[in-house]
């Protein structure tokens, strides 16, 4: 095997570089790390690559994300210090010229159920402090601005008029409950006013006390004269006065006061915050919190979704028109009276009783919620039905309409309802928030505000406007604001934080992040490119997991970690930039090598070795068709899935792939097999050769198991076979231990301090929890009575710790049955994973992998007739670990099964029997059909992106 010119460093040579310059790590022995060496440029944009499972997170994430996190609380007071607990230091000699560290992972780590795109990236923070500053607000009713007057105000109208101009300024008299006209007015002469001004004219209040006959009569509007005066421009007496006057006006007519020039002109003025009989609040950022009681929808209490009667359930089939029965409640005869005065008059206002109601106009929809003259609706037929809850009947039938539903006053955007009353450039934070995000940036690239208000703005502007680009130079313009964060897949998440710290424009940090570009189509890669070199041009050091081709192009420097998996991987294999890949090629290395490159990462970039084309595409006789799918960006798509194929859907992010399978194919697959399922997405029907799919497998990227003590050896069942291995052994027999005692989940031979974790978990309020290794144990899990129990040397502990690899070389001797168990997880290129290793260290693409493994494990009882729907298998995956990968899906066909991959890989697609590929854009730009078919087929067509990719594969 030709061996590369690796930059070692020299230990002298190491100790002379200077840490202004360089990260300098020497001799990082975390996990498989072998005495590591590594120089890694600062302010620079850095790839690790290399196998999955050589060593990458550990030098990343373990050593020097690690040791930041360490250094900073370390820094902190020794008070402060004390409730943090201990954090030891990486395995290594040292780490020189380390700066502030920043993580940014692919987990969705909010537990928050009001999390949303908008409050994670701050860009909500501004908008209400936005709309608090120079949000207008507007009556419901008229459409008229509403604003209140100030003292300022009224005094200005005044000094508008010529010099010498007599004015009044009055206040309308409240008679308050309990008092006659006579108290009222005797009370107001106490208080020094003399006057009122009745029927257009000045009265003395002395005059009427005098005589009763002068009383005001009902209907009179009375009005108190606080003031006559006569405008002088530049007497600032007149000024004190007037302004003096105005105030005590507003005091005594409770928000209202009037000016009455001579001149015959009258004017009102009110101080409140009223428009056409309605009283609305002022806009502060409270109202716009939703976070906040004040500010939170009173209906939906700030969830955004109400239990309520869902449109779906009262018309379920959309192809049907009125005439046929689409209203399910008024299907029977006693409810067919509500439908009897829609049939007899609609053509009285011209209303399509024959059409499909998913042909009918939005205008037509709403008519039958709200009916007209003619005929009562369906809000009037629930209403009554509400009236009639006593009767059994009628609960029943409300129940069987009633699901979770956006909140109508809210809309889903869970602020109370006035909240939208206040608008900026004509739009609500309400509309704001339910546009996709590149629909947001237009409004604001294009919002036009008087001087005065941007003057006020500039500066928030400035924030919402950077933080909009970026969430758009990352690819996810198709989002809205309102989306809920634990909705987000892993890679969505992480490109949201990612966009979050560009926003933030720290400098001088350290930013470490796992394969950026998960869950990208390659269309928007490039793109994502261009913000890590954004992050990197403000001063920062960038060092990023990845294994996709073009980040690497992009990097200043790579260091491919390797060469093998595993115990076989920690060695630095390559350092350098892709001019050095470039020489290595034009050097002739791929002719010389008669047995490939030592890292595979080179054998793949200089083209050495390579995942083939299929020679065949497998066809099909059988098929799903889903008709009418419509949730969230669907357009109607009528789609056709072959079975006992490798189907791929791919398509831009956001187009509505994983919508499309796990929204809307998974939940309705399974609840027809008379499963539990999540709630459906919304879809007209599903049809085809269902009888012959038994079992649907979802093999997505949540984590194996709900505990941390769950890990690959206990998921894949062969845990049970060396707990009973264990029970068997002549120790073990003699002191009565049981399967049990071996196992790290019930009481018995666990460690009871850290209850069979091995590690001790330290909550931290402001950072990421410390996980500890456990003192009781020093991380074995077991107590050391358990310990003594002992297989050909090893105890059950250590062989926990062995990686798959070595565990199938240790029992393929004496132990055939475990090592044809432990198998699979070698053949989906988990050989490196560890058979204790904790499921809350696997990566989603692990999770999903170990998972694979169960099922080529167990051997399906189902076997020919099962639908597996893998969820961006390729996740965390290096090509030479894919190439694996493929060949363990393609035995799952081979035998029978379906397979349905949701992927942007193109070393997948290419693969792939059957694309299926939705667009052409993401958001609302998608949710079409925009090819079905092979391959190749694929490859021929134009203006596809998906098509452009996979022309340089095929």
């Amino acid at each position: 095997m030709m061996q590369l010119p690796v930059p070692r460093i020299e230990a002298a040579q190491f100790d002379d570089l200077d840490p202004r310059q360089y990260i300098l790590i020497k001799g990082a022995r975390v996990n498989n790390l072998k005495n590591l060496d590594v120089a890694i440029p600062r302010n620079k944009l850095v790839v690790i690559t290399g196998l999955s499972g050589s060593g990458k997170s550990s030098l990343a994430f373990d050593t020097l994300f690690a040791e930041g996190q360490r250094m900073y609380v370390e820094s902190l007071s020794s008070y402060a210090r004390q409730f943090l607990g201990r954090m030891e230091k990486p395995e290594v000699e040292y780490i020189k010229g380390i700066s502030p560290a920043i993580a940014i992972e692919q987990k969705v780590n909010t537990r928050n159920p009001r999390s949303t795109v908008g409050t994670s990236t701050e860009i909500y923070d501004y908008l209400k402090l936005l709309f608090a500053r120079i949000g207008h607000t507007y009556s419901p009713i008229s459409g008229e601005l509403v604003r209140k007057d100030s003292v300022t105000d009224v005094v200005n109208f005044m000094l508008g008029h010529e010099e010498g101009t007599r004015v009044m300024i009055l206040a309308p008299l409240h008679i308050r409950e309990g008092r006659t006209q006579e108290e009222e007015l005797t009370i107001l002469l106490s208080k020094g006013y003399n006057r009122i001004y009745l029927n257009d004219e000045v009265v003395s209040i002395e005059d009427i006390l005098e005589n009763p006959d002068n009383y005001p009569q009902a209907g009179n509007q009375v009005f108190i004269l606080i003031d006559r005066a006569g405008i002088k421009h530049d007497d600032e007496d007149t000024q004190y006065r007037l302004s003096d006057s105005v105030q005590t006006a507003f005091f005594e007519g409770e928000g209202i006061c009037i000016v009455q020039v001579l001149n015959g002109e009258h004017r009102v003025f009110s101080d409140k915050f009223e428009l056409d009989g309605m009283s609305f609040e002022e806009p502060t950022v409270n109202l716009f919190s939703f976070n906040n009681p004040y500010g939170a929808c009173k209906r939906c209490e700030g969830f955004g979704k109400i239990l309520g009667i869902d449109p779906d359930l009262v018309i379920p089939d959309k192809g049907l028109s009125i005439y046929e029965g689409a209203i399910a409640p008024w299907r029977t005869e006693k409810m067919g009276e509500w439908l009897t005065p829609l049939v007899r008059n609609a053509a009285k206002f011209d209303f399509p009783i024959h059409r499909p109601y998913k042909d009918l106009s939005n205008e037509q929809k709403d008519l039958l919620w709200t009916g007209n003259q003619y005929f009562q609706g369906l809000n009037d037929f629930v209403a009554e039905l509400e009236t009639q809850t006593y009767k059994i009947q009628y609960r029943v039938m409300l129940s069987r309409f009633r699901g979770r539903t956006t909140c109508p006053d809210c809309r889903g955007s869970r602020l109370r309802k006035d909240a939208s009353f206040v608008k900026l450039g004509g739009a609500s934070i309400t509309d704001l928030v339910l546009m996709p995000i590149k629909d947001v940036s237009a409004f604001f690239k294009n919002l036009e505000i008087s001087d005065h208000d941007r003057q006020i703005a500039r500066r928030v502007l400035t924030e919402i406007e950077t933080r909009l680009d970026y969430m758009i130079r990352v690819g996810l313009g198709y989002l809205t604001l309102n989306r809920l964060t634990s909705t987000l897949s892993g890679g969505e998440f992480q490109r949201i934080k990612l966009a979050t710290s560009l926003g933030s424009a720290l400098v001088g940090s350290m930013y470490i992040l796992d394969e950026p570009s998960i869950g990208l189509h390659p269309r928007d890669t490039q793109r994502l490119v261009g913000v890590l070199e954004s992050l990197r041009d403000l001063g920062n050091t960038v060092i990023v997991v990845e294994h996709e081709e073009e980040v690497m192009h992009a990097a200043d420097q790579i260091i491919d970690i390797g060469p093998e998996a595993g115990t076989g991987g920690g060695h630095v294999v390559f350092q350098g930039n892709w001019e050095d890949i470039s020489e290595l090629k034009n050097n002739g290395y791929i002719e010389n090598s008669e047995n490939g490159i030592q890292s595979h990462t080179l054998d793949f970039l200089l083209e050495n070795d390579s995942i083939p084309v299929p020679k065949i595409r497998r066809q099909s006789l059988h098929h799903l068709q889903i008709k009418g799918a419509r949730e969230n960006n669907l357009k109607e798509l009528d789609v056709t899935i072959p079975l006992n194929t490798l189907t791929v859907v791919t398509g831009v992010s956001g187009s509505g792939k994983s919508t499309l399978i796990r929204k809307i194919l998974y939940p309705a697959l399974m609840r027809m097999k008379g499963e539990f399922s999540e709630e459906v997405g919304k879809f007209d029907e599903l049809t085809g050769s269902i009888d012959r799919i038994e079992a649907v497998e979802m093999i997505d990227q949540n984590p194996i198991g709900k505990s941390s003590r769950s890990n690959p050896v206990t998921y894949i069942k062969a845990y049970d076979y060396i707990r009973q291995m264990m029970a068997d052994l002549p120790l073990s027999k003699a002191r009565s231990y049981k399967p049990s005692h071996f196992s790290f989940n019930v009481d018995g031979g666990r460690c009871e301090i850290c209850q069979g974790e091995g590690q001790v978990k330290i909550e931290m309020q402001f950072m990421a929890d410390i996980y500890l290794k456990c003192e009781g144990c020093n991380g074995k899990r077991f107590k050391q009575e358990i310990q003594e129990v002992r297989y050909h040397d090893k105890d059950v502990a250590e062989i926990l710790d062995m990686t798959v690899d070595e565990a199938i070389e240790f029992f393929k001797p004496t132990e055939p049955k475990l090592v044809e168990k432990l198998m699979p997880l070698q053949e989906v290129g988990l050989g490196y994973v560890g058979l204790g290793q904790s499921s809350n260290t696997l990566s989603g693409g692990e999770a999903q992998r170990v998972k694979l493994a169960s099922f080529l494990g167990k051997g399906s009882s189902n076997k020919g007739k099962t639908l597996f729907i893998f969820d961006e298998p390729t996740t965390g995956l290096h090509f030479h670990d894919i190439k694996k990968l493929l060949k363990a899906i393609n035995a799952l066909v081979d035998q029978g099964d379906s397979v349905i991959i949701i992927e942007h890989n193109m070393e997948v697609i290419k693969s792939a029997d059957w694309i299926l590929d939705l667009g052409p854009e993401g958001g609302d730009g998608g949710g079409y059909l925009t090819f079905a078919g092979t391959p190749e087929e694929m490859a021929k067509i134009d203006d596809n992106y998906t098509a452009t990719f996979l022309k340089d594969k095929i």
